[in-house]
């Protein structure tokens, strides 16, 4: 695709199939799997040769993960599939870092001091944002291919090419995600060298609002928010110390959205962080997030249901900001900046020197040149853009949708973005 071509999706309600993703769903029929706890731990066992999975109280949050997804009837034999494989990789995560803490107990005296945490909406240029820092070689981000598979099989080996089977796993899985979704690719891509949120690393003890991204998952919602996450991030925190023992440097720069309504774990768990807010008009966000969910669901769900995304993902995103700003209190201002979209996408380099500032980080010519040279080859849109339509593709008034953000729009003096 070229850079300035434009994308409609036009088939969200009633998707139309090419080949490639007709032979993905094949394949789940005929990949039947067991969506049961007993059948996710024995597969986690037989990857890794292992079997100590630490302390048992994940079993409740792996079986409501699997539970809600067995009983949806809509989902599809390769929603159920895709699923299966998560939890077995996450258990099987779960079992290497436990078994490389109990080998190397030093792991835990890592520090992680000063990070740099982007925290915003999806789709409000957090991702472009934490790859731009994090081209900057004197920090330590996480690429997906480490974040898929923190800690490496010991018993692998390095190809001919020397190249982490870790890597190639996960580039073999992006070149498969491009063939069967290949709309999705162009919104969010999810190449290996493509830094990867943190909360990548909770997974293994099986809690994050990511679920909520995967499987229509409201039970799991109102599961996670309802449970103090101070442990999850403590536990997010020892998995960055074991990254940090492989590959250290000296700051590390992450990101998630799910941090807007986790500040309290979050500044608990990292105290001297520097908390870097995004801004976007909550709209575009909304359209955004649920175009491109709507248009995954082809794959994982018998009805798409457009709506039913547009409307979970509102009010979803309403709860992410009701939260950040009730807890906005907990974050020291002199370690905090905002960061306006359309401020941020007008001069990006311009920004983030801003936050270097704040930061307390230098920006060295040799910065500026590594970041100037991602900027050039990750031009926004260079993969296509997709044009959204709230009106036809999901049935609602942008202006009613807006209404409900008041308190956060006029409180940061937000863009409005769609009319």
């Amino acid at each position: 695709m070229s850079p300035a071509e434009k994308i409609r999706i036009e088939d969200l309600r009633e998707p139309v199939l090419n080949e490639a993703q007709k032979a993905a769903l094949a394949y789940g029929e005929s990949n039947p799997v067991d969506l049961s706890v007993d059948a996710v731990l024995s597969a986690a066992v037989e990857r890794t040769g292992l079997d100590d999975f630490g302390p048992d109280d994940f079993l409740e949050r792996l079986g409501l993960w699997l539970a809600e997804t067995d009983e949806n009837p809509e989902r599809t034999a390769l929603g159920r599939f895709s699923l299966y494989n998560d939890c077995v990789r996450a258990a099987a995560n779960r079992l290497w870092i436990r078994d490389l803490l109990e080998r190397h107990p030093e792991i835990h005296e890592q520090e992680i001091e000063r990070p740099i945490i982007v925290v915003g909406l999806p789709r409000s240029g957090t991702t472009h944002l934490v790859n731009l820092i994090a081209a900057d070689q004197r920090l330590r981000s996480m690429p997906l291919w480490e974040g898929q598979q923190p800690v490496p099989d010991p018993r692998e080996k390095p190809g001919p090419d020397g190249v982490d089977p870790r890597y190639t796993r996960s580039a073999v899985a992006w070149e498969g995600f491009r063939t069967s979704s290949p709309l999705i690719a162009v919104m969010h891509p999810m190449n290996p060298d493509h830094i990867h949120e943190e909360l990548e690393l909770l997974l293994p003890d099986f809690t994050s609002y990511n679920q909520e991204w995967v499987t229509r998952a409201p039970r799991w919602r109102d599961y996670y928010l309802a449970h103090d996450q101070t442990r999850h991030y403590a536990y997010l925190k020892t998995v960055l110390k074991i990254l940090q023992w492989y590959r250290p440097r000296e700051r590390w720069v992450l990101k998630s959205p799910q941090h807007l309504e986790q500040l309290g774990p979050l500044v608990k768990t990292f105290p001297d962080a520097t908390i870097v807010m995004t801004h976007r008009d909550p709209v575009s966000v909304i359209q955004s997030s649920a175009t491109m969910l709507a248009y995954g669901a082809r794959m994982s769900y018998t009805q798409p249901r457009p709506e039913w995304y547009f409307e979970y993902w509102s009010d979803r995103i309403r709860r992410l900001l009701e939260a950040s700003v009730r807890d906005r209190h907990l974050v020291p201002a002199d370690r905090t900046i905002d960061v306006l979209f359309h401020e941020f996408m007008a001069d990006d380099l311009a920004m983030v020197e801003r936050i270097y500032e704040v930061a307390r980080l230098s920006m060295t010519n040799e910065a500026r040149a590594q970041i100037g040279a991602y900027l050039a080859g990750h031009q926004r849109g260079q993969a296509g853009q997709v044009v959204y339509d709230v009106r036809k593709d999901f049935g609602f008034e942008p202006s009613e949708v807006r209404s409900s953000f008041d308190f956060y729009s006029d409180r940061f003096a937000i863009k409005v973005e769609v009319e």
